[in-house]
C-alpha cells in the first residue's frame, strides 16, 4: 500500500504570518464564546473520551509473538468478506485462525 504524501510542514514563522492572515482554521468568535459550562458539558458528551477504570480482563502481558510471512491462497468470497472489513482484515484472518486453533487444543492434564 503506497503512503499518501500530502503532509505539509511549515516553520514557526509561517505559521504566524498565516495566522495574523487569518488563514488559520480555528472558529475563534466560537472558541471565545464558549462558557465554562458549555465546554465541560461537550466534554462529557465526547463518546471517546474514557472515564472510569479500563477493563482489563482481556489484556494479555508481554511482546507478542513475531509473525511468519507466508503466500497463502484464499477463495476469492473469503477474501473479500474479510476485506470487506477494512483496514486491518488480515489481523482478523489471523484471529479468527488462532480462535480455531484455540478451540481444537487439548486441555493439558493436570495429574
Amino acid at each position: 500500500m503506497r503512503k499518501k504524501n500530502d503532509t505539509v510542514r511549515y516553520t514557526a514563522k509561517q505559521i504566524k504570518s498565516k495566522m495574523e492572515r487569518g488563514e488559520d482554521r480555528t472558529d475563534w468568535r466560537k472558541a471565545k464564546a464558549m462558557t465554562g459550562k458549555k465546554l465541560e458539558a461537550s466534554i462529557r458528551a465526547d463518546v471517546d473520551d474514557v472515564r472510569g477504570e479500563p477493563d482489563w480482563t482481556q489484556a494479555i502481558m508481554g511482546v507478542p509473538a513475531p509473525k511468519d510471512h507466508i503466500n497463502i491462497r484464499i477463495d476469492h468470497d473469503v477474501l473479500e468478506w474479510f476485506r470487506a472489513n477494512g483496514r486491518g482484515y488480515q489481523t482478523l484472518m489471523n484471529n479468527v485462525l488462532r480462535a480455531f486453533v484455540q478451540s481444537r487444543r487439548q486441555p493439558t492434564s493436570r495429574g
